[in-house]
């Protein structure tokens, strides 16, 4: 064991320094709980019937398990506790990537990520990632008071903590089963599939500061983090990615937002709300999300025409040409 824990850290230190991974602390307490086994062979699962299977598990015996897919053919195994008190097996498996439509006309899509919208794709449909129902937030606030009232290291605590758990549980099983669905229908349905290149980690980075230079407006902060991980951006394009190698591409977001899809003109005033987009050059009304996303499908190649047509470059838009307002429309009875 100690023989272990030993290379278990020299490989830990050996990702750290390669960049791979973050810098390893200690384990927390009903996190990542649980034990990986190696070396499967073919006769250690058996199929039970329709649903239940049973597994061979060292020192234990045959375990049985609800069996939510076909077990693939796997060398290793994962048998592990999540905080809301399940013990679930995971088998170690690649999957097939999914096809995309096969048809050859390159069908592209422009997902455009957000707080208020999870995912506005360039077609104009606005995707909702669901979240815990009022019953359910009301019975987890009251929980999270009684628990800031319960006793450190006392049995009520860990009770309420494990209740807190299953509640919590529901929110990211929702949320994954979503993901699950959505990442498959894209990459079924697109041959290509364009996404915001942001970097989520940054994003989502505290702001309370340190005790010499304190952070400001760390509670709003922390919870548009909480918004940000809740729609579950990082998880939908790496799902994406799994699924369908080589046709997800990131795109710079830089500007998507404050562009006209329609005349290309760069206004920073075109957002008049959260949902509302309006070009003062052109006229062109839009949901903001479904403008930007339809910037992201093509992949900024609005830079290079108006580069062409106009002059300027592709890192500024053209200055030889100002913003026009639209005429307004003539009465129908003129």
């Amino acid at each position: 064991m100690q023989q272990q824990a030993l290379r278990d850290f020299a490989t830990a230190m050996a990702n750290l320094f390669r960049g791979s991974h973050r810098r390893p602390s200690w384990r927390k307490r009903g996190r990542s709980a649980g034990f990986r086994i190696v070396a499967v062979k073919p006769t250690d699962v058996h199929v039970l019937n329709r649903r239940w299977s049973a597994v061979r598990i060292p020192k234990v015996g045959w375990v049985r398990f609800r069996r939510s897919r076909a077990v693939p053919e796997a060398r290793s195994y994962r048998v592990t506790r999540d905080r809301a008190g399940r013990w679930q097996v995971a088998f170690a498996a690649v999957p097939d990537p999914i096809p995309g439509t096969g048809t050859g006309t390159g069908t592209i899509v422009g997902v455009d990520r957000g707080v208020t919208v999870s995912a506005a794709l360039s077609t104009g449909a606005l995707l909702h990632c669901p979240g815990l129902r009022p019953g359910e937030q009301a019975r987890l606030l009251r929980l999270q008071r009684r628990l800031a009232r319960a006793k450190s290291g006392s049995n009520r605590r860990t009770r309420l903590k494990a209740q807190i758990g299953r509640v919590k549980a529901r929110e990211v099983d929702r949320r994954k089963d979503r993901v699950e669905k959505t990442s498959t229908a894209f990459a079924r349905r697109y041959d290509l599939i364009r996404v915001e290149d942001l970097p989520i980690g940054n994003m989502t980075r505290s702001a309370r500061g340190t005790l010499a230079e304190p952070g400001r407006n760390v509670r709003q902060k922390a919870g548009l983090n909480r918004s940000i991980l809740a729609h579950g951006w990082g998880l939908l394009v790496r799902r994406l990615e799994q699924k369908a190698p080589g046709r997800v591409e990131k795109i710079n977001p830089a500007y998507t937002s404050q562009t006209c899809n329609t005349c290309g003109t760069r206004d920073r005033q075109a957002r008049e709300s959260q949902a509302a987009f309006r070009c003062r050059a052109c006229g062109q009304q839009a949901n903001a999300d479904v403008n930007a996303a339809r910037n992201i499908a093509l992949g900024h190649q609005w830079a290079t025409t108006w580069v062409t047509a106009r002059g300027g470059d592709a890192d500024r838009r053209p200055v030889n040409r100002e913003p026009q307002r639209c005429t307004p429309p003539l009465p129908a009875d003129v």
